[in-house]
């Protein structure tokens, strides 16, 4: 048996990756209350002179201030991502070699999830980290989890996933 095909216990993708997607969103949303009840209406905190703040903002699109204000495209849009990522996680073969892809795919969800509760409950995302260094856009913890681990994912589909038959999992049988 290839190392490849070694298969993970069920429990591995059933119980502990949606316990997982809890954990990392209620970290998310935890941060993101914090930041309503503590730097709302606040000064700046400056965390590292010159370098990190925390500096509560409303976002109300998306990265980069893209889609301002268009909530009900970008709610459908997540929605989009949910349905793929489902598709994704139920095709993805539970063994060893795909686990970083699993974690991955997690982690990506987990942001888009935490997110999206904002969207939903509240119109807007709260953000609050501020990296004064670079002047870089404000985010959040969800932020964190999206882009880290897209940046993970085009790193393992270079360099680990670049088999020809490595997304066969994707995609669709036909069947005569």
């Amino acid at each position: 048996m290839k190392k490849k095909d070694t298969f993970l216990p069920s429990e591995a993708y059933s119980f502990w990756g949606p316990l997982l997607i809890i954990a990392l969103v209620l970290i998310d949303q935890g941060t993101k209350l914090l930041a309503l009840r503590y730097l709302k209406n606040q000064q700046d905190l400056v965390l590292i002179p010159g370098v990190l703040e925390l500096n509560y903002l409303e976002n109300r699109g998306m990265a980069f201030g893209l889609f301002q204000g268009k909530r009900l495209l970008l709610i459908f849009l997540c929605t989009v991502f949910f349905a793929v990522f489902l598709y994704f996680y139920i095709k993805v073969p539970k063994t060893k070699y795909y686990l970083p892809l699993i974690l991955i795919s997690l982690f990506m969800f987990a942001g888009a999830f935490g997110n999206f509760i904002d969207r939903l409950l509240r119109g807007f995302v709260v953000d609050f980290i501020y990296i004064s260094l670079i002047d870089f856009p404000v985010f959040n913890v969800a932020d964190i989890y999206v882009v880290c681990s897209g940046i993970l994912l085009v790193l393992f589909t270079l360099l680990k996933y670049k088999d020809d038959h490595d997304f066969d999992f994707l995609k669709i049988k036909h069947t005569r």
